[in-house]
């Protein structure tokens, strides 16, 4: 299918402007397909999402689900190909290349799984966070200053003169979250932040996030298979097959001391479709097909039975 028509398709099934009018990040149907020799792979197949300002989510979902690809499109470092999807002012469908370095440069900040993805060996971790701010166009009596307040802010700051081959792994990931705060990005996109550190270690790691998220003001999206991670959070986003599967809130009890309380929401589509969790399915035998009742106040979904027959049907 060519990519313009794919582009008309979601544009018609979009939402009016109105979805998602007053959220920092609005997924609508966002569909991305790649296409490799005569294969095409639907990484995302109409996915919905919605994220408010100073918002800290997690996403969470099977290896193929689409997650780190929505990561990439969200990031500029790949290109949607239908739908809609908007972050603050930028529509992501209409960037030029122009906009998109300016958009990577403003507006969101990114850390990768691999920590030696997210520094430059040969540069200290005072040296990592001035390189953004020098490409971006800070002027030079800024910049160490800058660099200096991010490092101190996420307890790194007595890394600053170290090159990353003399931190660990947790004190790497987090000046990676300095570096990607340099510019004071709206949205820090985290892909697996925590997937090649030890328990208390990602505590650490997840400690300067929630710090970026609370005290620096960005919006956080996190993508992890660590449930200590997600289970942090007050949102949780499940992806399955390329859309949005559930979403788990949670919140404190009264007593701040509480446990959280948390709740589980199926999403449903635009064409009124949900996706059953896969415990729930398991727990009472839910196959191919359902039933479906209109009760008071809520809908029941029960197990598929087989007809009760008329009588006389066996004559």
């Amino acid at each position: 299918m060519s990519e313009g028509i794919l582009q008309d398709l979601g544009s018609r099934l979009a939402r009016p402007a109105e979805f998602g009018r007053d959220a920092l990040i609005v997924c609508d149907n966002l569909v991305r397909i790649y296409q490799t020799g005569t294969i095409e792979v639907q990484a995302l197949q109409g996915l919905d999402l919605l994220v408010d300002a100073g918002e800290m989510i997690a996403v969470v979902g099977a290896s193929g689900s689409g997650k780190s690809t929505l990561l990439a499109v969200l990031s500029g470092i790949d290109a949607p190909t239908a739908g809609r999807v908007r972050v603050g002012r930028w529509d992501l469908m209409a960037m030029s290349a122009a906009d998109r370095v300016r958009y990577r440069r403003s507006m969101v900040g990114f850390v990768w799984q691999q920590t030696s993805r997210n520094l430059v060996p040969y540069l200290t971790a005072e040296q990592n966070v001035i390189l953004p701010l020098t490409f971006a166009g800070v002027p030079r009596r800024h910049r160490r200053r800058r660099a200096v307040e991010i490092l101190d802010v996420l307890g790194v700051g007595r890394c600053a003169g170290h090159l990353p081959r003399e931190m660990s792994g947790g004190e790497q990931q987090r000046v990676a979250i300095a570096v990607a705060l340099a510019n004071s990005p709206r949205v820090i996109l985290a892909d697996e932040p925590t997937g090649e550190l030890d328990v208390s270690t990602s505590q650490e790691v997840f400690d300067a996030l929630r710090t970026a998220n609370r005290d620096v003001g960005a919006t956080v999206v996190i993508v992890t298979h660590d449930p200590t991670v997600s289970g942090q959070v007050e949102r949780t986003v499940a992806i399955r097959d390329g859309r949005t599967s559930s979403e788990v809130l949670r919140a404190r009890g009264e007593d701040d001391g509480a446990e959280r309380i948390a709740q589980e929401y199926a999403v449903m589509d635009r064409a009124g479709r949900v996706q059953v969790p896969q415990d729930f399915r398991e727990a009472l035998a839910l196959t191919r097909r359902v039933r479906l009742t209109l009760e008071a106040g809520h809908v029941s979904v029960w197990p598929d039975a087989p007809a009760t027959p008329l009588p006389g049907a066996d004559r």
